[in-house]
């Protein structure tokens, strides 16, 4: 049968910068081993396969893959789909609407500006919160694994951190953008470097910014998950959340910033990260940014 696709470019409002995501409608009657070939071949860092939800209240239903396994949860996947329901349900001109969709993480509320045609904007709360899931390597073997030296890590109060809001990441403060730039992984002494993960990846980040708007620039590796390197990481910037609270303890009350990624690999993206802070506890956080579909078509599977 035919089985509608569409490509879209994710935290981006400009063709072929953010990231590609490939998202397959009408994927009912796929296996778990069609799904993970069909991902292979898009080989883009996720393809998102669309299924009736479980709850009729809600849009959709979502499994996620990379080129090498399925994702309970991915940022870029939900904003990039949520924009392409939205369209489609809501047709060309302006307008807003929400909607639920299921992942394997939980439910994931969304609300979808659709700009125009084949271009919008989705903002959505996490499903859950980002919590510390273990201690990171010390700092040399953290270097090591990057091909960077010790004395590249760390700036103000921010050190090495290990957090998950879905998938987790070692969290890598470098000291200056041109370290980020000389961030490549060593496969050798990767899962050295970054063992506490679940699979061990690795978001680099730093204060030095490209975009006088940005509040931090930052670089997603993930060589496990068949990525070696990511454009544009929304459940990393997701688990960044519980990085900004545990090292800058943002006041009581709302904040938003942007996280800028992929310049190094000539996808430049922009990922709005928003915090609500009572307490001086995370309560909520979401994440946002612009989409717009590239091509569609039909696989003949």
């Amino acid at each position: 049968m035919r089985r509608r696709f569409f490509t879209l470019d994710v935290f981006t409002e400009i063709a072929m910068a953010g990231n590609p995501l490939a998202v397959v409608l009408d994927a009912q009657g796929l296996t778990d081993m069609a799904m993970q070939g069909i991902a292979r071949e898009f080989n883009l860092s996720e393809t998102v396969f669309v299924l009736p939800p479980e709850d009729p209240r809600q849009r959709a239903r979502l499994r996620i893959f990379t080129p090498g396994r399925e994702l309970p949860f991915a940022g870029h996947p939900t904003v990039g789909t949520a924009v392409l329901l939205g369209g489609l349900d809501h047709g060309a001109g302006h307008g807003v609407l929400g909607f639920g969709l299921e992942e394997k993480v939980g439910l994931v509320p969304c609300v979808v500006e659709v700009k125009h045609e084949g271009c919008g904007e989705a903002t959505f709360t996490l499903p859950r919160l980002p919590e510390e899931i273990g201690a990171p390597a010390p700092d040399q073997a953290v270097a090591a694994a990057l091909s960077l030296q010790a004395s590249d890590i760390g700036f103000g109060s921010h050190r090495c951190s290990v957090f998950s809001a879905g998938n987790g990441f070692t969290f890598a403060p470098l000291a200056s953008r041109e370290a980020v730039a000389r961030a490549k992984p060593d496969l050798t002494r990767w899962e050295e470097g970054m063992r506490p993960a679940d699979h061990p990846n690795a978001f680099v980040y730093t204060r030095e910014t490209t975009q006088a708007g940005s509040a931090y620039h930052a670089r997603m590796f993930a060589p496990d998950m068949g990525v070696m390197e990511d454009p544009a990481t929304g459940s990393a910037v997701a688990a960044f959340a519980g990085v900004v609270m545990r090292f800058d303890r943002p006041v009581d009350g709302e904040h938003s910033m942007v996280i800028e990624q992929g310049y190094e690999m000539g996808r430049p993206s922009q990922i709005t990260l928003g915090l609500s802070v009572e307490g001086g506890r995370l309560t909520r956080a979401t994440i946002g940014g612009s989409a717009i579909v590239i091509s569609e078509g039909a696989l003949r599977l």
